[in-house]
């Protein structure tokens, strides 16, 4: 067993067939991205300035903004602390730690904001958004945290005990860089989230470009004015990425092997076990209990009266199909962007890398409108189809399998390919006997990551659904909408279960070590 700080394959060309298949799918994913320019072109020099000078913009920018750079460290700084205390120190009740801190990913970020407002009506604003948004979204770097950290070499951080470093010392001159690309890859996504994020923040009343731009074409159907905001919004997406490619760097880092039968001993807490125990039991109350207590709390009060049963039933099989759907479809397409973007350089693996991320931060009503555009202008069959729904999902959260697989295929030698291909095999055997047995739980992370995402989208399913689609997501916005909390509360429970067995799935998929 062992474990290499990998270079990047030196291989530059992706062959015609991959690179044709991969720029056909990113010219779909420019689709809103197209949208946006066309509608920004069209209008002029002179109005699109008018448009971003505006007081407005600047308030917004400062917002979302914010909003970014508050809530990554934080999400950062809760899913590695907490992914370290469970697997690296012996914190009380690690096998019950784990699945509760990933369990805040089957509560939709605007549910948790309705039962944060139930509970207290008067939050709102940027520290609201900042609270709800961290208690949702951590488990984002938590997961691939803990995971990698399951997957690391003892020998190495054993080493660096014994020869005298300390816990800590151990911890940043070991362990951090090793957890770099799942870091960065969970942070990335977090950052996407928050800027396409509008269910949660507009019943927090706080004010973003999603916000904005939804309120826009909601009120007045100012395609300029919206598409001036979502280019904006585009450029925040790409300085994200940018970061996100200069910290990550070339760097990759494997093991081969299963490695010894031994685990890593873990570390004493001592007098901070305590603390340590309050920590985890704090965090997964305000994660957790807080949205658990309220929609207890709304159901009781509601009674019998606001169970629908039949629509229930309606809303659950719709919202399942799409979901479902949309998963496969996205973690098989995922496959060759995270190829070309692990295994080759050059201009199309960055294009490719970088392509996805710019149009999964655009809110889903623009990408919804860009589709809506090209349908009736182009291919009239595909409006109000579900297919055109399944297309906007595709776009919207590719990103999510994109990541897992991208960290999934990082962590896989490029040696061990080329040793099955000089052995005779043919390169469809080795993908499927090699490549796709290593990355098997890195794609099941991906496609209930995607799930879970499809089934609490709101606003792309609002504008492009057919008649009489009716999701759980949909049914609990409009009753909530209403402020019949009451009513919203069996439909937020369903959608909250729905995900359970989901999350499970991705906890113990995360707690599979890849072995050659």
């Amino acid at each position: 067993m062992v474990t290499t700080q990998a270079p990047r394959t030196t291989r530059t060309g992706a062959g015609p067939l991959l690179s044709g298949t991969v720029a056909l799918l990113v010219a779909l994913t420019f689709i809103p991205l197209g949208y946006v320019a066309w509608a920004i072109v069209s209008t002029g020099p002179a109005r699109v300035y008018a448009l971003v000078v505006r007081p407005r913009v600047g308030e917004l920018l400062v917002n979302t903004v914010g909003l970014v750079v508050v809530t990554v460290p934080i999400c950062v700084a809760l899913g590695v602390a907490a992914a370290w205390l469970v697997e690296r120190t012996d914190v009380p009740g690690r096998a019950v730690w784990r699945p509760l801190l990933v369990a805040p990913l089957a509560v939709p970020a605007f549910i948790n904001s309705y039962a944060w407002v139930s509970v207290w009506p008067q939050l709102h604003g940027f520290g609201a958004g900042v609270l709800v948004s961290a208690l949702s979204y951590f488990p984002f770097v938590y997961l691939p945290a803990a995971a990698t950290l399951r997957r690391l070499d003892p020998a190495i951080e054993e080493s660096a005990r014994a020869l005298g470093s300390s816990p800590v010392g151990v911890f940043f001159r070991v362990v951090l860089p090793q957890l770099r690309l799942a870091v960065l890859g969970g942070g990335l996504l977090i950052g996407v989230h928050l800027l396409a994020e509008y269910g949660a923040f507009a019943m927090l009343r706080f004010a973003t470009f999603t916000t904005a731009i939804f309120e826009q074409f909601q009120a007045t159907f100012d395609g300029v004015a919206g598409a001036t905001l979502a280019g904006i919004l585009v450029t925040l997406c790409l300085v994200l990425l940018l970061a996100e490619s200069a910290l990550r760097g070339k760097a990759r880092f494997a093991r081969i092997g299963s490695g010894a039968p031994r685990i890593l001993t873990p570390i004493p807490l001592r007098t901070f076990g305590p603390a340590a125990t309050a920590g985890l039991a704090a965090l997964t109350a305000l994660a957790l209990g807080v949205p658990v207590w309220t929609l207890t709390r709304w159901l009781l009060i509601g009674g019998t009266a606001v169970w629908s049963l039949s629509d229930l039933g309606t809303a659950l099989l719709q919202t399942t199909l799409l979901a479902a759907g949309a998963a496969i479809l996205a973690t098989v397409l995922a496959f060759p962007f995270a190829w070309l973007a692990v295994r080759f350089s050059g201009p199309l693996a960055r294009t490719v890398e970088g392509a996805n991320f710019i149009t999964s931060a655009m809110p889903g009503i623009v990408t919804a409108l860009a589709l809506v555009t090209v349908a009736i202008r182009f291919a009239p069959g595909l409006y109000q189809t579900t297919a055109l729904v399944l297309c906007a999902y595709l776009l919207m959260f590719l990103p999510r399998a994109l990541v897992n697989l991208r960290s999934g295929l990082a962590q896989i030698p490029p040696a061990l390919e080329e040793a099955s291909l000089s052995l005779g095999r043919s390169p469809a055997h080795t993908f499927f006997h090699v490549t796709l047995r290593l990355t098997a739980p890195a794609a099941a992370a991906g496609m209930c990551l995607v799930f879970v995402a499809v089934a609490t989208e709101l606003t792309a399913t609002l504008l492009l659904a057919p008649t009489g689609t009716r999701t759980l997501a949909m049914r609990f916005w409009s009753l909530s909408s209403e402020l019949d909390y009451a009513a919203a509360a069996p439909y937020a429970t369903v959608l909250v279960l729905l995900s359970i067995p989901v999350t499970v799935l991705l906890f113990n998929q995360s707690t599979k070590v890849a072995t050659a």
